[in-house]
């Protein structure tokens, strides 16, 4: 489809949940990412599996990406980097003229460092052979040892805090996005921490990600051990209720499942987080677009995109 030009009004936060899934390869769920809208600039959160390919069918170039922000960095929040990166270098992708900024915990700089090494020689290749500007491939990198204000301009604040994700899985950050009074809550992977609640306080939006199985299978232990770092549905919904946002989205859902013994399914988790939150919980799918003013307005992903 052909890549439009921005759609946010500057009275506007608007978010677009590119890859909803998790590490399992589905289709109809790309891994972990968000777009975010605001202020003429436009931000992204997270490159999960999927992510140029999702830009594009939201229709946004990759270049017109202003900066990016890693949570922690686990494949499914990474893996689709390269693609994004050198995509939106490429003239398809909106042939990016300018270094993009990427900033996130302790390990961005490594990240970062590694994919210019393994890449060098498409770089080297295509500057001599299709004459593309090397600096459209520079990226500016910070890496922060402590939460706090990482962006703040025209009135776009996006602030890190760390969440709880298991002993051995740090840094491992959320993010909370304001604009004119609007808000929005990336909460991370994270494991029960009732901390976030606090700072999703009367979000317009929050993103809250869960992991649930059937009984049966958590006598498998390496299903134990996935679940045992997320938050499942009930406390999901506790959360919630502490939060009180004016809209509550699952994502990230972690189902697991064995032959024979299939993944829970989606409704019966967000049924199970309603038993201890009263408000708007939905689902998140890919390239749904939520529209933040006086109300919330959300439009469904288009299936034939």
């Amino acid at each position: 489809m052909p890549i439009s030009q921005p759609r946010a009004s500057n009275s506007d936060l608007v978010v677009t949940t590119l890859g909803t899934g998790t590490p399992v390869y589905n289709p109809l769920r790309c891994s972990q990412s968000i777009l975010v809208e605001a202020a003429n600039f436009f931000l992204l959160f997270d490159t999960g599996r999927g992510v140029a390919q999702r830009l594009v069918q939201a229709g946004i170039a990759p270049a017109q990406i202003d900066s990016l922000f890693f949570t922690h960095y686990h494949s499914d929040h990474t893996v689709g980097f390269a693609d994004f990166w050198l995509g939106s270098w490429l003239p398809a992708g909106g042939g990016r003229s300018k270094p993009l900024k990427v900033a996130g915990p302790i390990g961005v700089q490594a990240l970062i460092d590694g994919h210019r090494i393994a890449f060098a020689d498409d770089i080297r290749m295509r500057v001599a052979d299709q004459k593309l500007p090397l600096e459209g491939t520079h990226i500016e990198v910070t890496s922060h040892s402590e939460c706090g204000v990482l962006f703040n301009q025209n009135g776009l604040k996006v602030t890190s805090f760390e969440t709880f994700h298991g002993k051995m899985i740090k840094p491992n950050w959320g993010y909370r996005i304001d604009y004119a009074g609007r808000s929005v809550v990336i909460g991370g992977d994270s494991n029960n921490d009732r901390s976030v609640a606090k700072i999703a306080a009367d979000a317009d939006l929050f993103f809250h990600s869960v992991g649930a199985a059937d009984e049966s299978l958590m006598k498998f232990p390496e299903i134990a051990r996935i679940l045992q770092h997320h938050t499942t549905p009930q406390q999901a919904g506790e959360i919630f209720s502490v939060a009180r946002p004016k809209m509550a989205a699952l994502i990230h859902i972690v189902t697991p499942s064995r032959p024979g013994l299939p993944p829970i399914k989606l409704e019966d988790v967000r049924a199970k987080a309603e038993e201890f939150y009263y408000g708007s919980i939905i689902i998140a799918e890919d390239l749904m677009r939520f529209e933040i003013s006086d109300d919330i307005n959300i439009i469904a992903p288009n299936k034939a995109s």
